[in-house]
């Protein structure tokens, strides 16, 4: 299993637009972050975490193939916006989209032309299913666990994706985490055992509603993943460069186009 990270960056991307801060003005590549996705694949399956206003862009430098199924974290539209661009990939048939019932409800009220009851010719076809914390099923080769999060006072969906051998015995965990800022204990299980956590860390000050830097690191110890990749993050953290260089080597900031292959 390999997870490809499209894009790392928090609702505004970095740079944000009128800024001239010290990450903003950075020439380096690891500090240009779009909207936050990722890919996830096995030889047999693929999988696309949320599909935010800049999938186009990039989806655009990888294999034009099928996708299997989109997990949605959430309603919110850096996680969302991007829908409608799912339409060439629909050539090789409907797409199922997994959603919470709030951003279920979200989605109806988006695209309302895609479940038109007569849809005009060319618009994604989407299956739309409704999903909720703990009722695990299956994509292909992955088995997929949804788990709730709470992004201030809005519960969102975490996931934990598990690639199965052929019998049927675990090959790679991840867990993978945005916009969280509390998790109950009960859900804690669902999170730890995984050979790699991705979560999300906005910036270094407080925040009502998204995780700091320190809240995620002291997270990721909690949960001993093997590797820990930090996501979901603003301007306001820094460069990527200089936030890793005060990291432990386990625990790092992903950037845009990076790929991971599980252990």
């Amino acid at each position: 299993m390999q997870l490809t990270f499209l894009g790392t960056g928090t609702s505004c991307g970095v740079p944000t637009i009128g800024c001239r801060c010290h990450t903003c003005t950075s020439d380096d590549a690891h500090d240009k972050r779009l909207r936050c996705s990722a890919l996830v694949e096995t030889p047999q399956t693929r999988l696309l975490i949320d599909c935010g206003p800049d999938f186009r862009q990039q989806i655009m430098p990888h294999p034009f193939r099928r996708i299997d199924g989109i997990l949605i974290t959430h309603a919110h539209y850096d996680h969302m916006g991007g829908m409608d661009d799912i339409r060439p990939y629909c050539q090789f048939g409907e797409i199922n989209v997994y959603a919470d019932p709030i951003a279920r409800h979200a989605m109806l009220q988006m695209l309302p032309y895609c479940f038109a009851e007569h849809r005009y010719p060319g618009v994604p076809a989407i299956g739309l299913h409704e999903i909720h914390p703990h009722e695990s099923f299956r994509i292909g080769d992955l088995g997929v666990t949804p788990f709730q999060v709470m992004h201030h006072d809005l519960p969102i969906l975490g996931y934990r994706i598990t690639q199965y051998a052929d019998d049927g015995t675990p090959r790679a965990v991840l867990s993978y985490i945005t916009d969280m800022k509390t998790i109950d204990e009960a859900e804690i299980p669902f999170v730890e055992g995984c050979d790699t956590l991705v979560v999300n860390a906005l910036r270094i000050k407080p925040h009502h509603s998204h995780q700091t830097l320190d809240e995620a690191v002291r997270f990721a110890r909690r949960i001993h993943a093997r590797q820990t990749w930090l996501i979901h993050s603003s301007h306001d953290i820094g460069r990527h460069a200089e936030v890793n260089a005060s990291l432990p080597a386990n625990i790092q900031l992903a950037y845009d186009g990076q790929l991971i292959v599980l252990p």
